[in-house]
């Protein structure tokens, strides 16, 4: 027994490899529980998220998920692999989008691709990473896009110099 402890998280800014794609597993799938309580937490009262008779009566034919719910799983299915830990603060959103509809008992999947970085100018042993943000349902269709601008951590090695940023 070695006795060695491996603590999970997610990537120091040079860990991260600029045009890099990095896909996260598991996939989530949405709940009418999930959809109910994020929509009445968060006092969005959209009938086309909380009324099914309302919603069979539109486009949709059935309730639609709350599209903050998306977007914050869309970030959250990144949060293990790349941010745990590592994520000084979320900068901005530069673009969302929302193509195509979630639906309650859609499986959504994640992927992040990173398009730039940069060592701060004024934050030593921190970087600003850009993440275009991509979630697909079980059939391939794109159901949400972002573009995040976060703070990232250094990694103390390459802070004593030890590796290159």
């Amino acid at each position: 027994m070695s006795g060695q402890r491996f603590v999970q998280r997610g990537l120091y800014f040079d860990e991260l490899v600029e045009g890099a794609i990095y896909a996260h597993s598991p996939g989530r799938t949405v709940t009418e529980a999930d959809n109910v309580l994020f929509t009445t937490l968060t006092m969005n009262t959209q009938s086309l998220h909380l009324d099914a008779a309302w919603a069979a009566d539109t486009e949709f034919g059935e309730r639609l998920v709350n599209s903050m719910f998306t977007l914050s799983t869309l970030v959250g299915l990144s949060v293990a692999q790349l941010t745990q830990g590592t994520i000084v603060a979320n900068l901005g959103f530069s673009a969302v989008r929302f193509p195509a509809p979630v639906r309650l008992g859609d499986t959504l999947y994640a992927e992040t691709l990173v398009l730039s970085k940069r060592l701060s100018s004024s934050r030593p042993g921190q970087g600003v990473v850009e993440f275009a943000h991509t979630m697909r349902n079980a059939t391939g269709s794109v159901v949400a896009e972002a573009t995040r601008q976060a703070l990232m951590l250094v990694s103390p090695e390459a802070r004593d110099g030890h590796t290159e940023a």
